[in-house]
């Protein structure tokens, strides 16, 4: 540091773009910051996402003794990918992001755990299988449990939250520039200051990530990010006054959950009220479609300002699709009395480096997120955890032998295999459906 700023190798004059194309060429070029000033005896952490691995990051920071304020985009709440939409009056309740999760790993285990005994999770017992084009059902047992949340996926991110006493959360709020000065990264909101901290953790992703990074003097970091390519698609709720008509192949296995498959507008769909609310006999059913990620490559806008006529296109494909996987009628599948069509620009990694966290001790900088280990609610909850304590151990280590704490900066990107709603870790479900898809009949 010299008079109190900190150095950046290789200094130069830029100026940024604004194109997508821009920011991530202009990326690799910036300066690195490097900060060489003593941590403080009670240092805060900036965490820029409110998802569940910003989150569960706050929460570890907490249990080593870590101050954290969190900045989130949502309107309607935290969570992220966590999401579950309550429409009043009836109401009517639908899970549109993350359906369901599995556990394969000991420490999100014990999370689960607790979940489980303060009511907030259960076991989801309904049948979930594959769709094939025409109305053909395989039902595929679970090899493992698959978990829901009780009132929906929301409520577990508010659980969280609720267990911590030192974070802070600020919301709604688009972190939109990092200013490295003073020995601190300074964040702002369109020009207005949103505080100082000794170090960040980038806990989002997608173009706005990308944006932030181009000019933040993190480089390395902004490298891990450029190469995670990210799927878009659309998510469709709908009711209907009725249960949907379920061909005769199908009723004798009703389903709650299916994976669908030779359907180009459709990957998934589930019935949230049996799913959710088992005993219910009475009342509308409340369905979540999701698109392909072809799909919604094919017909994607900007997220936040969908085109009117682009959101009545796309509901009127996902329910013909609807139609042609169940194998009914042009035409005669009923009217749905609610729909609301939603667009995930940044849904899911196609890729990942494999690495529970990334970290920069040069410029005191993380990310965290299920793509860095697939795309899984789990491998969201690990990347939080592995990254706090990852920083945790750096601040508390006084910062002095930084080379020693260099994460996940150079490990290659591989595919990510799945179906596009995510992986379901410790589950073979795919592994035993793609040995039976290729034969799968239905009697007629």
């Amino acid at each position: 540091m010299q008079n109190n700023k900190p150095n950046r190798k290789n200094p130069r004059k830029s100026s940024y773009g604004t194109s997508r194309r821009s920011i991530l060429k202009k990326s690799l070029k910036q300066e690195q910051v490097v900060f060489s000033t003593p941590i403080p005896d009670d240092p805060i952490v900036a965490i820029i996402g409110g998802g569940m691995s910003g989150l569960i990051c706050a929460l570890n920071l907490e249990k080593r003794g870590i101050r954290s304020t969190v900045f989130d985009t949502g309107i309607h709440g935290l969570g992220g990918r966590l999401g579950t939409r309550v429409i009043d009056p009836q109401p009517l309740v639908f899970d549109h992001a993350a359906q369901y999760f599995t556990v394969s790993d000991s420490r999100f285990a014990e999370l689960v755990d607790e979940w489980m005994e303060k009511g907030l999770v259960r076991e989801w017992q309904g049948v979930i299988g594959e769709l094939e084009a025409g109305g053909c059902f395989l039902p595929v047992p679970p090899s493992s449990p698959r978990y829901i949340g009780t009132n929906g996926m929301r409520p577990l991110a508010d659980s969280i939250l609720s267990q911590t006493h030192m974070v802070n959360i600020v919301r709604p709020c688009w972190i939109s520039r990092l200013d490295a000065f003073n020995g601190m990264w300074h964040l702002s909101e369109n020009g207005k200051s949103r505080g100082q901290f000794d170090a960040i953790v980038i806990a989002h992703n997608g173009k706005c990530a990308n944006r932030l990074l181009a000019t933040s003097g993190l480089p390395l970091i902004a490298r891990r990010m450029k190469s995670l390519e990210l799927s878009s698609i659309w998510a469709l709720l709908a009711a209907f006054e009725d249960p949907l008509p379920i061909p005769s192949t199908v009723t004798t296995n009703p389903f709650e959950g299916a994976f669908v498959k030779g359907v180009d507008a459709l990957s998934w769909m589930a019935n949230n009220t049996q799913k959710l609310f088992p005993s219910q006999s009475v009342g509308p059913h409340c369905w979540t479609f999701f698109s392909t990620a072809a799909y919604g490559k094919k017909n994607k806008v900007p997220q936040e300002n969908v085109p009117n006529a682009t959101a009545e296109k796309v509901t009127t494909g996902m329910l013909e699709g609807v139609e042609i996987a169940l194998g009914l009628p042009k035409g005669s599948l009923p009217r749905p009395i609610y729909t609301r069509v939603q667009l995930w620009g940044a849904a899911l990694p196609t890729n990942t480096p494999g690495v529970p966290c990334i970290f920069d001790p040069q410029g005191r900088a993380g990310i965290c997120g299920d793509w860095l280990l697939g795309s899984s609610v789990e491998a969201s909850a690990l990347s939080g955890m592995s990254l706090a304590n990852h920083i945790a151990d750096y601040l508390q280590s006084g910062g002095t032998r930084p080379d020693e704490f260099t994460a996940g900066l150079n490990n290659e990107f591989q595919p990510v295999t799945g179906y596009d709603i995510g992986q379901f870790p410790g589950s073979e479900f795919t592994e035993s459906t793609e040995q039976t898809t290729d034969t799968l009949t239905c009697e007629v």
